[in-house]
This record gives structure tokens, C-alpha cells and sequence, in this order.
């Protein structure tokens, strides 16, 4: 492992030195020279943690190991991207356990069945294991608790842990973890039924905001991303892509690439197949000493392209062509009454149509990896958020076992669905293995935004029927966009897991609504996108609850209300739907919970003093949504700049996420959610001509800038004992529907096509 001396990691970590700040401690690592401990307050390990299944100590699960030493080491088997998994996880594991925090080392695990499912994406890290991450420092606390038991000759009830520490409690008298923790591994591991977990009022850090791990290492600038790792003899590539998906490489001439100095090898990439789901793109590949040979040697190269039968895709066309899709009958996936006879009946219709484009992830980190393919093995390092799909990947590319090939997870820069796809950890191997020695691809924001996996187009259609007293009796919508499935198989019609995400759950108290799903076929490769489908069905479902408002001539926080309906949870028969996936949770622990909206939505306009929403040069707006189990409350304020420009001032947000284990994150996410809606909503968009997209860099594919984001934003999370719900995603759907309503609020111009900013500029 090397450092730029004029990077900006060695200068910050210079300067910290020079200071007389944190220093951190170094120990060796597979494959690097050097790598940061795993010490509380310093930087995890990346040493692989099935090695401490050799160690000697108590090694009950493959998420905790009691040392001899009493040090207890967890591994974290998500990846962490800054939501703080590093924090939140291993601190539930250790609180069960009833460790000294202190004396807590955090290992981050490779890609490997043996920890579960690892993709952290659709926000299930703490709500899909909250009670399994328990259960494994329980499991590691029993044993402990059991042989301190037997040298005392005690009943293990009356024993008890803390601060890393067996406690008899009448006696007082204490063993040490790893004074026990070799006879505790000599004992049967328990069954889960056998192992009672603490009651919550002992978990002391729960709810609270625990050490963040990785911080100081971010901080000074010592943390290490997937492009920071350093390997003897390797190689840097970069790869021109087909400017167009599906497309094919007819031929190319690489003299002049190989006439830059540092350049040693041009390569063609496989041609993938559709299809496409997570193979590397294809083109040709420079490798060079360095990034910027590498560069320079992709700019000589003589390249020609078949773009094949994409290239007639336009973004701007295909609009006309969704809005057709949804002109006409869809797939019903929801039905209850009967809409069209209500509407027939109804004393007043109201028709809207919504627009929302392709988005890209672009986290700060491009996408980079790093193989090493030697004896047969494939030795990997990326910033990967699914290190199980990219060890498959290379190995089904490489043609040799899963057991062969090693993902280590390193710190991600942002992810946002984008690092979940193993493309570009796959490119790294295949060069690998063709160059005979260690490589990393490299990613540029160019390629990063012309070659992803995007969010995918969506037009909708909404009609409501009210009545004489303004009512809604009937919600009829119909939603077409390419279905991610298409990625993966032929696919253009959305279906129930699809629709979920935010029009078989939207609560209604209409007697008749039906939603359908309508056909769109997929000409990029669609993809997981933070908070996915909710973006455009919350823009829809809000927006149009807002117009309703207006034509009511009623508070828009009302009309939420009405529209809603009494708190109350609502059957699949209440909902009209067959089935509903939920988020891979079952209703009976999750259900669909119109009061919990409704409270959301309370609470939120009650902080943010919604009975002043108008006046004094500025607005406010409304929206709200359920997602990823939990419920997000939303009110922006809007005001025109000295420039007569419309930005978001002030944002206030309220989520309903059951238990949290982690406030401060909690909290940073919300935040940046906020930041991320005002991207979508105001400048987001990836457009495509002649298959091929437009947007180059941060110049024409904006996000919110610090002039951008709002100079106060209002978080405030709702106490709760109930299940634990999802957090990253939820809080973005919301924010770009308020927007829009408090837009219309403040100028009276009704924006139904996301980036706002263009129609408000002319």
C-alpha cells in the first residue's frame, strides 16, 4: 500500500501527524503491505475473518470470536458507504454480548455464503437481521455466562455480563471474557430456542449514537477506497465502452495507444450477451503503469462500432411512447369497487399525467477494482456492495469454483445501488488473468454516467373522482416503466413486486380504485437506484393529492389526510391486491399502517408551522410516503433567490422507522436524502440519443450543490419499540413531490415532469 505524497490523503495525513493528532495503528494484511487495525476509534480490518476461526478463543458463529486476550472481534458483513454499518451492526452484536466497547476489534468480512445474504442494498441491513445479530452475541454471551457458572458452581441465572466481564451478581465476584473463553469453546453451541436475548433496556447503546468507526480514518484521510490499494507489478485500465448498450465491437487499431509511454497491453473486452444482467459491458481495455497513461492510451485508440438495435432509442421520443402506454388498458394488479363505474357517476373528475426520467447513481467514487489471478485463484478488492454476486460473477467469467475466488470489501464511496452490480469487478479479473498480473479497472465519472445501470423512465396517469361534497371515490392509476427484470430476462411489463414500491401499499380510503401496470421495453441496462420505483410513484401519488387539494379548494395537509383515510391497517382484501411482497417482510409483522402516515404527516406539518405555508416570499409543501416498511413525512419551503431563481430554502422530515438503533445515522441519512430529492427533483436526468447517453459530468448531470441544499434541514424520528424498518432509502421518495406542491404553492404553475428547473426557467 503506497500513498501519493501530493495526494490529498497524504497531505491530511501529514499535516494530522505534524499536529500531534491521531496516529494509526498498522498491521499486515492479505496481499497489502500494510493495513489500519481494527480497533474502536481506528480503522477496521480488511484481514480475512475466517481466520479467526483458527484462532484459539470462543468461536460460537461467524460473526464473533472472544479472544484470550478478552478482545472480541466482529465481523461486519455489510458494506459500508458511509450509512454507518461499521457503527450500527457490530455495536447491537456487542451490546448483547456485553462487551466493553473499547475493547471491540471490527473486521470486515469477505464475500462468503457463510454470513447470509451480504448485498447491502434496499435497505435491510439492521431490519432484516436486528434480531439475528442479537442472536449471535447471545449465543457467544450464554457460553461465556456458561463457564463461569461451572467454576463457580452457580446457576448460570444468576450470572450476568458486562464491560467485558462474567458477573456473579450476589457475590460480585468477576471472570474476564478471555479468561473463560477457552473453556466456553469447549462447550456445545447452543440452539437459538435455548438463547434468551437481554431485554432492550440493556442494550445501552440502542437508539443512541454510537462511535462512529471509520470516522477518524475518513477524517484524515487514511481511509482506504477501492482505488487506493496498491499492489506490487499491477497494472491500471481503463476501457472504451460501446457508446451504446448491446452494442459490439467491429474492430479497432491500437498503435498509437501502445505508443504512449507507460502503455503495455490493449485488449478486447468479451462481447456480452443478452441478457445483459451483470456482465462486463465490453470494448477494449489500455493497461498501463498508471491512471493517467492509461487515460492518455483510451484517448488514441482508433475504435470502430457496431451499435446495434438500440441505437434508435431517444429518450425524448420514448417519452411520447410511455405516455401512449398508459392512454390505454394496463395489467390490473389492484382493484377494489368499481372505478369506472364511479367515475362515470362522479360529480368531479380530475386527470393529471407525470413524467419522470432516467437518474444515475453517481456516487463520489467511481466504480474500481482491483484482481490478482494466479494458480488458478482469483484474489479481488472493490468497493462492492454485493461481494456474493461478484465472487459468482468472476468466477462463472473465469470458468473456475466459487471457492477460488476471494471478494475483499473495501470502504465504498457512495454506492446507491450502483456498486450492487459486479461489472466492473468482473472487467478487473478478466484482465488480470489476460495481462498475468494484478490489475485495477478504473472507472472514470464519464464512464461512470454513459455506461451504469440507471433508474428507469417512468409516465403515469392518475384520475380521482369526487363527489358532490369533494370525496375521492374512486383512485384509478396506471404507472409504465421498463421493469429492472428486464435486465435479467425478457420483460416489459412491471408486475406485482414492481408495483409494490408505492401503489399496491398507498393508502387509500376511496371504495374504488384499480392500478395498472403498463408496457415499456428497456433499451439500457435498468438498475437499482436508492429508493428505485418510490421515486416516481411517490411523485405521482403526491403531486396529484396536492392538485385534488386545489381543486377542492381545500388545505393540501387535509386533503393528505382525507385521501388517507382513519388510522387503520389494511388487509390485502382492504388493499385489492393478490399478494403484496413487502419488502421481503410479512404483513403480519409489517403491515400497511394508514396511521402511521397520518402521524407522520401530523408531526411534520405541526414542526414546520404548516398554518403559515404561504406568505412573506416563500412556500411551503406537502408529501409523504411509505417505502421500505417505513413512513416519511416531507414539508419544503421554497423561495425565489435574488437571481428570481426557485430553491429550496428549509426542509423538515419526519420518519416512522420502528426501533433505530443508531440516532446519529439515522439522522445523516434523512439528511442527505433531503440533499438527494432536491437532486432528482430539480436537476436529475440522464438522457439518451441515438442510444447513447448525453450527460458527460457534473457540468450537464447535475446534483445539489451546497448553494442548493436548504440552510436549515428539520430531523426528527419517531420513538418506537416496533420491528426495525428500513432508513437509507425512505427518506428520498418524499421530498421531491413537496417540492413540486410547494413550487405550485409559491408560483401557481403546476410542474408534472421531473427536473423541475427547466420548466420553471423557460
Amino acid at each position: 500500500m503506497t500513498h501519493d505524497p501530493l495526494s490529498r490523503r497524504g497531505f491530511l495525513v501529514a499535516i494530522q501527524l505534524a499536529a500531534g493528532g491521531l496516529a494509526l495503528g498498522l498491521v499486515p494484511a492479505p496481499g497489502l503491505a500494510a493495513e489500519p487495525s481494527g480497533r474502536v476509534g481506528e480503522k477496521p480490518s480488511h484481514a480475512d475473518p475466517a481466520e479467526e476461526k483458527t484462532a484459539p478463543g470462543l468461536n460460537p458463529n461467524p460473526l464473533v470470536h472472544v479472544g484470550l486476550d478478552g478482545v472480541v472481534t466482529i465481523v461486519c458483513a455489510r458494506s459500508e458507504m458511509g450509512q454507518g454499518v461499521r457503527s450500527s451492526l457490530p455495536v447491537l452484536i456487542s451490546d448483547e454480548l456485553g462487551a466493553d466497547f473499547a475493547r471491540v476489534r471490527i473486521v470486515q468480512a469477505d464475500g462468503h455464503p457463510r454470513y447470509g445474504d451480504q448485498n447491502t442494498d434496499g435497505s435491510s441491513s439492521v431490519r432484516s437481521f436486528f434480531d439475528e445479530l442479537r442472536l449471535a452475541g447471545a449465543t457467544a454471551r450464554v457460553m461465556l455466562v456458561a463457564a463461569a457458572a461451572r467454576r463457580w458452581k452457580v446457576a448460570p441465572a444468576s450470572c450476568t455480563t458486562r464491560d467485558s466481564l462474567v458477573v456473579h451478581v450476589p457475590t460480585g465476584r468477576t471472570f474476564g471474557f478471555g479468561e473463560l473463553s477457552a473453556e466456553a469453546s469447549k462447550l456445545p453451541v447452543p440452539k437459538p430456542s435455548k438463547v434468551a436475548l437481554r431485554p432492550r433496556a440493556e442494550l445501552a447503546h440502542l437508539g443512541g449514537s454510537p462511535p462512529l468507526v471509520d470516522g477518524p480514518a475518513v477524517v484524515t484521510g487514511a481511509a482506504l477506497f477501492g482505488a487506493d490499494l496498491r499492489l506490487a507489478d499491477m497494472l491500471v485500465a481503463v476501457i472504451a465502452r460501446p457508446p451504446v448498450v448491446g452494442g459490439k465491437l467491429v474492430r479497432f487499431d491500437a498503435t498509437a495507444a501502445l505508443g504512449v509511454p507507460g502503455v503495455r497491453h490493449v485488449l478486447a473486452m468479451p462481447t456480452p450477451k443478452a441478457p445483459f444482467a451483470f456482465q462486463p459491458w465490453g470494448g477494449v481495455a489500455v493497461l498501463a503503469d498508471d491512471t493517467w497513461a492509461a487515460l492518455r492510451g483510451r484517448e488514441a485508440l482508433v475504435v470502430e462500432w457496431d451499435s446495434g438495435e438500440n441505437a434508435t432509442y431517444d429518450s425524448a421520443t420514448f417519452r411520447d411512447v410511455l405516455l401512449a402506454s398508459v392512454r390505454a388498458p394496463g395489467v390490473p394488479l389492484r382493484n377494489v369497487g368499481d372505478v369506472d363505474a364511479a367515475l362515470a357517476s362522479a360529480a368531479q373528475v380530475i386527470e393529471a399525467e407525470y413524467h419522470v426520467p432516467h437518474l444515475a447513481q453517481m456516487p463520489m467514487e467511481p466504480p474500481a477494482a482491483i484482481a490478482r489471478v494466479a494458480g488458478g485463484r482469483c484474489e479481488i478488492w472493490a468497493p462492492t456492495q454485493n461481494p456474493q454476486a461478484a465472487r459468482t460473477d468472476v468466477a462463472k467469467l473465469l470458468g473456475i469454483p466459487e471457492d477460488d475466488v476471494v471478494v475483499h470489501v473495501t470502504l465504498l464511496g457512495g454506492g446507491f445501488g450502483r456498486k450492487s452490480k459486479a461489472d466492473f469487478v468482473a472487467e478487473a479479473a478478466f484482465l488480470a488473468r489476460e495481462a498475468g498480473v494484478p490489475v485495477r479497472v478504473q472507472w472514470t465519472r464519464t464512464d461512470d454516467i454513459q455506461h451504469g445501470y440507471y433508474n428507469t423512465v417512468n409516465t403515469q396517469r392518475l384520475v380521482a373522482g369526487l363527489d358532490a361534497a369533494g370525496t375521492v371515490v374512486a383512485w384509478h392509476q396506471r404507472t409504465a416503466f421498463p421493469p429492472i427484470g428486464a435486465t435479467f430476462g425478457p420483460q416489459d411489463v412491471p408486475g406485482l413486486d414492481d408495483l409494490q414500491q408505492g401503489v399496491l401499499d398507498l393508502a387509500l380510503a376511496a371504495p374504488n380504485v384499480r392500478a395498472e401496470a403498463c408496457a415499456a421495453e428497456a433499451h439500457v441496462r435498468i438498475g437499482w437506484y436508492r429508493s428505485v420505483y418510490n421515486i416516481f410513484h411517490a411523485f405521482a401519488s403526491g403531486s396529484f393529492i396536492d392538485e385534488i387539494a386545489h381543486a377542492r379548494g381545500q388545505d393540501p395537509r387535509d386533503t393528505w389526510l382525507d385521501v388517507i383515510g382513519p388510522a387503520r391497517i389494511l388487509s390485502l382484501q382492504d388493499l385489492g391486491v393478490e399478494k403484496l411482497t413487502n419488502y421481503g417482510a410479512s404483513l403480519e409483522t409489517h403491515p400497511v399502517d394508514a396511521g402511521r402516515l397520518r402521524h407522520v404527516i401530523e408531526r411534520v406539518t405541526q414542526l414546520s408551522n404548516w398554518s403559515q405555508r404561504v406568505g412573506a416570499g416563500r412556500a411551503l409543501g406537502l408529501a409523504a410516503h411509505r417505502s421500505f416498511l417505513s413512513y416519511t413525512g416531507s414539508v419544503v419551503s421554497v423561495v425565489r433567490d435574488p437571481r428570481n431563481k426557485v430553491r429550496v430554502d428549509e426542509a423538515w422530515i419526519v420518519m416512522d422507522a420502528g426501533t433505530v438503533v443508531n440516532a446519529d445515522r439515522v439522522h445523516a441519512q434523512l439528511q442527505g436524502s433531503v440533499a438527494m430529492g432536491i437532486s432528482n427533483a430539480l436537476f436529475g436526468g440522464i438522457t439518451m440519443k441515438a442510444g447513447a447517453t448525453q450527460q458527460t459530468n457534473f457540468h450537464d448531470a447535475r446534483f445539489a450543490r451546497i448553494g442548493d441544499v436548504p440552510r436549515q434541514i428539520h430531523v426528527e424520528i419517531v420513538p418506537s419499540e416496533g420491528p426495525p424498518c428500513g432508513v437509507g432509502e425512505p427518506g428520498v421518495p418524499p421530498v421531491g413531490p413537496a417540492i413540486a406542491n410547494a413550487v405550485f404553492a409559491l408560483t401557481g404553475e403546476r410542474v408534472r415532469e421531473m427536473p423541475l428547473l427547466p420548466a420553471l426557467r423557460g
